[in-house]
């Protein structure tokens, strides 16, 4: 058994042990990913302040997201094909999230269906949305949400069109996989995986198979997602999804302070600073980078997450203390899940959790909440301001 010691050891385990057109999936960006580089290298600038002589006995990580008690402020990103990572994984990943005490967020593109995830997990999971141009079946979407007793929903509004990501039409992303010489080649070498898939009857996209009409092959992605993605999404429809759920609603995909302010104007309940994990417009600013401005445009109106770029425990710690209320992990529990399947989901969390706490100790600190600004040294230049 391998010593997990760090996100990249189960990112090097995911490679390994999982087919290539999903682990570069799950570990790539659009264009050149600029973008998707920059979501990780642009926390190294900021640095930590180290602080001695201090009290840091009986620390707690112990917050709330969006009024939800969560043992640190780490949700689980909505990620599609997750069950295409390892067999049934949203449920693995729901269930690695729950007993650990975090938000699980599943994404409309999931293998595993809302239903799924509903029957084999005890407690509720937020359910992120993609917008149809289908009516009907969003209105069914968000019912069959509320039947499986989901506690938020995250309606995502960066991907009205699919950012286009070269190495997935290069590998002919689908789910299930289509055989190819070279995709059998690659699939023979994950005997695991291999057999985990054979013992499963979930390979389809579980929320959309057999719930949308007229969608002829919804296996390709990028085909099925300018067939049903609705482009002409604005903030009078997001209006309407508001009043179509009368729970949290978070809003995520924010990279502008004026799109923050419309977010908080059409009654979300949060919106998540993020970019995609750098997987749709390439050449934006980083997460971490908007992450400021948006805060001040805002104010205390509504609760501020921030997604793309989490690859550690010190990175959440940056983002809480620049004022993040909660922060997403995408690509590390899934490298945990590609890795390990559920128990690489809580060696993901328990990695995450221990750096996030001992960092926080040799800053001087022994709550979460009281992170802040006085626990860093951020770069003059480190804002969404451009020249």
């Amino acid at each position: 058994m391998p010593v997990i010691t760090e996100i990249e050891d189960l990112r090097r385990l995911h490679q390994k042990r999982t087919p290539k057109m999903f682990y570069d999936y799950a570990e790539s960006g659009s264009w050149t990913e600029q973008t998707f580089r920059e979501n990780s290298s642009d926390f190294d600038l900021i640095r930590l302040r180290q602080r001695v002589a201090v009290d840091m006995s009986n620390r707690s990580t112990a917050a709330t997201m969006i009024g939800h008690d969560v043992t640190m402020p780490v949700a689980l990103a909505p990620v599609g094909l997750t069950g295409m990572q390892r067999a049934d994984g949203e449920i693995k990943a729901a269930r690695a999230a729950e007993k650990f005490g975090v938000p699980f967020t599943l994404s409309t593109m999931s293998i595993c269906s809302i239903e799924d995830v509903a029957e084999h997990t005890t407690k509720p999971f937020w359910f992120q949305v993609y917008t149809l141009k289908d009516d009907d079946f969003m209105t069914r979407l968000f019912q069959r949400a509320k039947d499986a007793k989901c506690s938020a929903i995250v309606i995502t509004v960066d991907l009205q069109l699919l950012g286009q990501r070269h190495k997935d039409l290069k590998n002919g992303l689908s789910a299930p996989p289509k055989f190819t010489v070279k995709s059998v080649a690659d699939m023979m070498t994950k005997v695991q995986w291999g057999l985990e898939m054979l013992g499963t009857k979930r390979r389809f996209f579980g929320n959309i198979v057999g719930h949308v009409d007229g969608i002829d092959d919804p296996s390709s992605l990028s085909a099925w997602t300018a067939q049903a993605f609705d482009q002409s999404l604005d903030w009078e429809r997001i209006k309407q999804f508001r009043k179509m759920w009368d729970g949290p609603v978070i809003i995520k995909g924010i990279l502008d302070a004026e799109d923050a302010k419309m977010a908080a104007n059409v009654g979300a309940d949060a919106i998540v600073v993020s970019n995609h994990g750098g997987r749709q417009l390439d050449g934006a600013l980083s997460s971490i980078r908007m992450l400021e401005p948006i805060l001040d445009a805002v104010g205390d109106k509504i609760e501020v997450h921030l997604d793309s770029g989490i690859r550690s425990g010190q990175d959440v710690l940056k983002a809480l203390a620049m004022g993040a209320k909660g922060t997403y992990i995408g690509r590390a529990f899934v490298n945990g899940l590609g890795a390990m399947g559920q128990a690489g989901v809580t060696r993901a969390l328990e990695v995450i959790h221990k750096e996030l706490d001992s960092t926080m100790a040799l800053c001087g600190e022994r709550d979460v909440k009281a992170l802040g600004r006085h626990n860093l040294l951020v770069p003059k230049n480190f804002s969404g301001e451009w020249d």
